[in-house]
């Protein structure tokens, strides 16, 4: 019975955490209420059990799926996933009107019943193994890497590793489209106007004035995740 229920709500988060729909629609609330009381259930040590209602969108390994504007989650600081699930859940994250994806996740993150809950799911995508995503960004590397260096490098690491005590996250192995979509939303402000960590980068955008800049810096750094 748990099992058939389980599946029923994957299919229903799918349809919700996934949709192309602009605004939250009544199948998709239906799906968030599902998953709470699902989540309910759920012992919150279990991060494998908790993740289920992950692998939907971003696939069993972590690996993302761009087709589902669902990035990859393997490759990334456990500290950072949970600041973000943190931003996500408390309003912090996915409030702006103009962040679809945003608020998607923002609904289904909420259902998590606690902290202990987004302890365990991190641990256990971390314990994923890593990959090198598919490059889909092309530009000039060798300006993305002078842009990088002068811009980008003394807080994010010379090869894009992150530095926790910087408060900056790991960038190389991340999905090269995922960081040009947010680059935009800092650039626009409709990510981190809530957020103090997130209002750093709204404030260091501008230094990468043009379409052009980003993709030739993102191109850069997909290299450094395929080398």
């Amino acid at each position: 019975m748990i099992i058939k229920r389980l599946a029923v709500f994957v299919a229903a988060l799918f349809l919700f955490a996934c949709s192309d729909e602009p605004s939250i629609t009544a199948d998709s609330q239906e799906a968030a209420s599902d998953a709470k009381a699902m989540l309910a259930q759920a012992s919150a040590s279990d991060g494998k059990a908790l993740y289920v209602a992950c692998q939907a969108c971003h696939g069993p390994k972590g690996q993302g799926n761009r087709a589902l504007n669902a990035p990859s989650l393997v490759n990334q600081s456990p500290w950072y996933l949970k600041r973000q699930m943190l931003a996500f859940m408390e309003g912090r994250r996915g409030a702006h009107p103009e962040d679809t994806f945003g608020q998607q996740m923002a609904a289904i993150a909420k259902t998590l019943p606690d902290q202990a809950a987004v302890d365990a799911l991190v641990a256990y995508i971390d314990s994923l193994s890593g990959h090198t995503p598919e490059r889909t960004v092309k530009g000039d590397t060798k300006k993305g890497e002078d842009y990088y260096t002068m811009v980008c490098g003394s807080c994010h690491g010379p090869k894009a590793e992150g530095n926790e005590l910087l408060d900056s996250p790991a960038l190389a192995g991340v999905d090269d489209w995922y960081l040009v979509r947010q680059f935009e939303l800092f650039r626009k402000g409709i990510r981190g106007a809530d957020d103090k960590y997130g209002r750093q980068m709204v404030m260091m955008a501008p230094a990468l004035p043009t379409d052009e800049d980003v993709t030739n810096v993102v191109s850069y750094i997909q290299s450094l995740a395929e080398k």
